[in-house]
């Protein structure tokens, strides 16, 4: 059944760009299975966006990335309205934006992540937050923006720290970096990556050719299976509909132990995206998997 979409892209986070190659791909990949769409590049302006709702939609493609569009603010407009809308409602979204909070859920449901302390920006750079390794990164934002490993010997990092009066810092996770992709109630693969890089900073996830991306990663079938697992139920806890991505880290230094670090509700739709390319190992395109997706956004009940 044909449908009317609008694709939200674009916003003003600094993950802008990557939305915009995220909504588009998704609306030429919609407009290919016969639906009508428009796309809009979300502004702060609510009555521009309200008229951008005109005609009202059958649903709202949520493309956006990184805060306002991804921590609930824009979903609860959309219950207001009684739009059905893609991935995870206002309290999830909320909850898995606020790095802290989402590590106490997933303590709670015995998920095992970085030990981590949330500091003021000024001791942060005052003097060492806890013992080398570690990592610094803001509260609320995605795709690495803004985080800095702090490595055994090297000093304090410059003092800029555009992210907020607050700072996460965790004990850095030796080892190797993986990432599942659930749909729905099923996790889709593990994938592991090896950028060219220093770590999976941001250019190593969005630039062509910088990272690995190894499907299925070679573990343990144990590891494997429990990486699947802890990202199905990483998704669960914190109340994830749709589609979610979550990042691990495997420490293989000694007997091999995974530990959970953030769970992204709106992860990318871009030609060098995880989720798509995991759902094509599993034999869903591109189209099938954003199909599923309209089919299955909602509003909060």
């Amino acid at each position: 059944m044909s449908l009317s979409i609008l694709v939200l892209m674009g916003g003003w986070s600094a993950e802008r760009e990557v939305s915009l190659v995220s909504g588009a791909a998704v609306a030429k990949a919609l407009a290919e299975r016969g639906h009508r769409v428009r796309t809009y590049d979300m502004t702060r302006d609510i009555g521009q966006f309200l008229a951008a709702l005109s005609p009202k939609p059958d649903g709202v493609f949520n493309a956006l990335h990184g805060r306002y569009g991804e921590d609930g603010r824009v979903q609860g407009m959309l219950d207001i309205m009684g739009l059905p809308y893609t991935h995870s409602g206002v309290l999830a979204s909320a909850l898995a934006m606020n790095k802290p909070m989402a590590k106490r859920l997933f303590k709670d449901a015995g998920i095992p992540c970085p030990e981590g302390l949330v500091v003021c920006r000024e001791d942060a750079f005052a003097k060492h937050p806890m013992p080398r390794p570690y990592v610094m990164k803001p509260l609320d934002e995605g795709s690495s923006v803004g985080v800095r490993i702090v490595r055994e010997g090297e000093n304090l990092p410059p003092g800029e720290w555009p992210y907020g009066t607050e700072v996460l810092v965790e004990r850095f996770i030796p080892g190797r970096e993986l990432t599942v992709a659930v749909m729905g109630d099923r996790p889709l693969a593990v994938t592991e990556l090896r950028p060219h890089t220093a770590f999976y900073d941001y250019d190593a996830k969005y630039k062509s050719g910088i990272t690995d991306h190894l499907i299925p990663a070679p573990l343990p079938k144990g590891a494997y299976d429990e990486a699947l697992d802890l990202s199905l139920r990483a998704h669960q806890a914190l109340g994830c509909r749709g589609v979610s991505r979550a990042d691990l880290r495997y420490d293989d230094t000694g007997p091999g132990r995974l530990y959970l670090l953030e769970v992204n509700t709106q992860p990318g739709m871009t030609p060098l995206s995880l989720v798509p390319e995991q759902a094509a190992y599993r034999g869903i395109s591109f189209g099938d998997l954003c199909q599923w997706m309209v089919e299955n956004a909602r509003c909060d009940s």
